[in-house]
């Protein structure tokens, strides 16, 4: 089973960028898709991206299209979240995880889970 490490959430003004960082060890990190989920404060964890296990496919929600961007590196076993245009919204816990596929992924599916990095979003 991976093991998922996350870095890199902090505070940002609106309008600000951050880059979420995933590393993986155990497993085989080459076999699985990766993906982002985030749980704002008093709401249910969501699902945010993923991108298939060779990097050729991702996928997001609706509301950071445009803005974020998806990718892995399966040379560094690692995941990323680059995240643009941030606004309040996009505030929680972003929490890495990895899944079979991207589509068992958005059924939550997940193999595996992160421990989770703050991002904050002030207006």
């Amino acid at each position: 089973q991976v093991q998922l490490v996350e870095s890199g959430g902090g505070s940002v003004q609106t309008g600000g960028s951050l880059r979420l960082s995933c590393v993986a060890s155990g497993g085989t990190f080459s076999d699985v898709a990766m993906g982002w989920f985030r749980q704002a404060p008093g709401k249910e964890r969501s699902f945010v991206a993923a991108v298939t296990w060779s990097g050729a496919n991702t996928v997001y929600t609706d509301s950071v299209k445009g803005r974020f961007t998806v990718s892995r590196d399966n040379a560094k076993t690692m995941a990323f979240l680059q995240m643009n245009s941030l606004k309040p919204e996009d505030t929680g816990v972003y929490y890495c995880a990895a899944a079979q596929t991207v589509a068992a992924m958005r059924r939550s599916e997940i193999a595996s889970w992160g421990q989770g990095t703050q991002v904050t979003v002030s207006s």
